[in-house]
């Protein structure tokens, strides 16, 4: 715990919304509710991520009830990473949860939460239980993933951890100083270390609408996750590259010799067609990972600001890390 001494601690709440309507009203009230039964001084932090339906008029109706309840107004919508990033950089709470507006990670598991960070955790990182995870397809591509990032990437992650977790003040400040834009937070909430536990819950249900992260945003999301935290893929295709380049020597000195031995054959259409398929695709890969990686140097030498904010409702400018 960072509050200083004398001083009741505080928890802050930072979740962001993104076309919630009526389930956000729902939604803070059942989160506040259990704020109330934890006997500590806390504030809702609600980021509206570019809603195109009246979610930004609800949560400025729950504002005007309860002050405790503030709003960050983003000029479009940034996407999720974006989100949390501004709601960290606006909230100043001694400890700080992170949490999906849509109901499925359930308020309940506050209590528990805030019971670790007071046993001395700076992170407290949220596990999904049996319950809560996806069909055979599902658990397969994430195996996968977390497969391959813990093959490529020089920090581990916690198997079904997302982005429900606490963390102390001091990993916020850590996490303000990282300035990179491709923000795979939960490569990031893990790079920066502190004393770290997991909690299992069961995810709960959505009440309304459905979710926005499809198969095909999963996908571009993993991938961003891999390229922000290894080089590893550039390093295959070179080691492919170099792999294909020997075998061709070696099957071209064989060819050579089998003409010198034998005399010369007429050669396979086939195996032409084979060869100049193969080296084409692979040229194309290597080519694609390494526009991946250009691209990513493009947006970080533009040096744009994560997020744009059309306005806050109850906050000041951001607490300086």
């Amino acid at each position: 715990m960072t509050s200083a001494a004398g001083r009741r601690p505080t928890l802050g709440i930072v979740s962001p919304f993104y076309n919630e309507g009526r389930q956000s009203a729902f939604f803070i009230a059942r989160v506040t509710a259990v704020l109330d039964t934890i006997d500590t001084d806390w504030s809702l932090v609600c980021v509206n991520d570019g809603s195109r339906d009246d979610t930004l008029a609800q949560l400025l109706a729950e504002h005007e009830r309860d002050p405790r309840i503030k709003v960050i107004d983003l000029s479009r919508n940034f996407g999720k990473e974006y989100a949390l990033s501004a709601g960290l950089d606006h909230c100043d709470a001694d400890a700080v949860v992170l949490m999906d507006s849509d109901m499925q990670h359930p308020p309940e598991m506050l209590p528990v939460i805030w019971a670790k960070w007071r046993e001395g955790y700076d992170v407290v990182y949220m596990i999904r239980g049996k319950g809560g995870l996806p069909g055979p397809l599902g658990r397969l591509a994430r195996n996968i993933f977390y497969l391959l990032f813990r093959l490529t990437s020089e920090i581990e992650l916690p198997t079904e951890a997302g982005d429900f977790r606490l963390m102390d003040s001091a990993v916020v400040r850590a996490i303000r100083r990282l300035p990179e834009r491709t923000r795979f937070m939960k490569g990031i909430y893990h790079w920066v270390g502190f004393r770290q536990i997991g909690v299992t819950y069961e995810k709960g249900d959505r009440q309304a609408g459905k979710s926005k992260w499809g198969m095909w945003r999963l996908t571009t999301h993993a991938l961003d996750g891999i390229t922000a935290f290894s080089d590893l893929p550039l390093r295959i295709s070179s080691v492919l590259g170099a792999l294909i380049a020997g075998l061709s020597m070696i099957y071209g000195v064989a060819r050579v010799l089998r003409a010198a031995l034998y005399g010369i054959d007429v050669p396979g259409y086939e195996s032409i067609i084979v060869a100049i398929l193969f080296l084409g695709g692979v040229q194309l890969l290597s080519l694609g990972i390494l526009g991946s990686y250009i691209g990513r140097i493009f947006k970080e030498v533009k040096g744009r600001p994560l997020y744009v904010v059309r306005r806050t409702y109850g906050l000041e400018s951001p607490p300086g890390s």
